[in-house]
């Protein structure tokens, strides 16, 4: 009889559990027989591993539906090294988009950060998966956005384990044929009338398994460290820009291909620009003065610099300027977007006795000079006497 314990009663859950109430489950003890909280506890980090072997079974609808009529025995031909066993990972660290064997740190890393290519990546039941893509947010001024910069990253993430070269099986071992499945990685049912393929329950489709694991990695032939990766970000990039580097996403399982990093770049809100593609706006505000009389305004380029504006007299609020080739980069290209400048009259506050008396006189003399005013109280005199009619 199996020494094994039933993996919902390790879980802590009844057989009718949702994934949901699995997953939750799953954590709780997660966290609280993790190496990091118990360190040098053997008994806890046994506990760690009993924890994500049962979630990684009970998690995959095939494996559970194998476990609930078979019990361990479903298991038994591949021993403690059925695909996906072992810790699978650290499920706190840095995740992916997909679980390619990592168990339940994967959907924890779903929950953090949301779903990302559903479809395109699906997750691995173990055994030789390619390795799971990761994402990374980056925030980035409005500046940097427009000349481009190199950045720094450092991404904890899986790496191919050293000790087994990737393998999963202990140095001076060898993976061997799965005796299930004979290498073939899946396995037939004939239920009445239908033959139904399923990839072997024993490798998890892997086609082999680990006899003696190796110590380092628990057999999944990865382990996790923090890496750091330079990645430049050309000019004139927008918010959202997402940039994919290839194979430097998680290691794949016991040797397989990695997954793609992909790095979703925000752009910080500015204090004085806003930003339409390639085209920047900037409103300015000008004096009263200055926007009857004209006048020039010196205007700030993201660039750094500034260039002069020369001001029609008679600008009213909401007239723009447009200065060509004064905006932002424009992706692998040598051009630049339009810097759009939007007046806005100031009108002046805390008059002395001398400037209210000019105003009155200037009041005085400008009935002809507010055209539009003039064209509003017209439009007004309409209205009462339609009333009137």
């Amino acid at each position: 009889m199996s020494s094994k314990h039933d993996y919902y009663s390790v879980l802590g859950v009844a057989k009718s559990a949702s994934a949901d109430e699995l997953k939750k489950a799953y954590r709780q003890k997660a966290m609280q027989y993790h190496p990091d909280k118990n360190p040098g506890d053997k008994a806890a980090e046994a506990h760690f591993k009993e924890v994500n072997e049962a979630y990684d079974v009970l998690r995959d609808d095939q494996k559970r539906a194998a476990y609930d009529r078979l019990g361990h025995t479903a298991f038994t031909q591949g021993g403690g090294n059925r695909a996906g066993g072992g810790m699978g990972g650290d499920p706190f660290g840095f995740g992916g988009f997909g679980g390619g064997g990592m168990g339940g740190f994967a959907d924890i890393f779903d929950e953090m950060f949301g779903e990302f290519m559903s479809g395109g990546q699906q997750r691995g039941q173990g055994g030789g998966g390619r390795g799971t893509d990761l994402r990374y947010n980056l925030e980035i001024s409005l500046e940097e956005a427009f000349k481009g910069k190199p950045a720094q990253l450092r991404i904890p993430t899986s790496v191919s384990c050293e000790s087994c070269n990737g393998s999963g099986a202990k140095p001076g071992t060898q993976p061997v044929q799965c005796p299930t499945c004979h290498g073939h990685g899946k396995i037939r049912a004939q239920q009445g009338f239908f033959t139904i393929e399923r990839s072997c329950p024993a490798c998890g489709g892997a086609g082999r398994v680990i006899k003696t694991p190796c110590p380092t990695c628990t057999g999944t032939g990865r382990t996790r460290k923090e890496r750091s990766l330079k990645v430049d970000i050309p000019p004139g990039v927008e918010d959202g820009t997402r940039i994919r580097l290839g194979g430097e996403g998680e290691a794949g399982l016991r040797g397989s291909p990695p997954g793609d990093l992909y790095i979703f770049l925000s752009v910080k809100p500015h204090p004085l620009f806003s930003r339409e593609g390639a085209d920047l706006h900037c409103r300015v505000p000008i004096p009263m003065t200055t926007a009857a009389l004209g006048g020039e305004v010196d205007i700030p380029v993201v660039d750094g610099t500034t260039t002069r504006v020369s001001i029609n007299p008679g600008t009213q609020t909401g007239q723009q300027y447009r200065l060509r080739g004064k905006g932002m980069s424009v992706m692998k290209s040598s051009h630049r977007g339009d810097l759009y400048v939007e007046t806005v009259v100031e009108t002046p506050r805390n008059l002395t006795r001398k400037q209210e008396e000019l105003l009155r006189e200037f009041a005085a003399e400008s009935s002809s000079n507010s055209p539009e005013s003039q064209s509003f109280l017209g439009r007004v005199k309409e209205f009462f006497d339609g009333l009137k009619a």
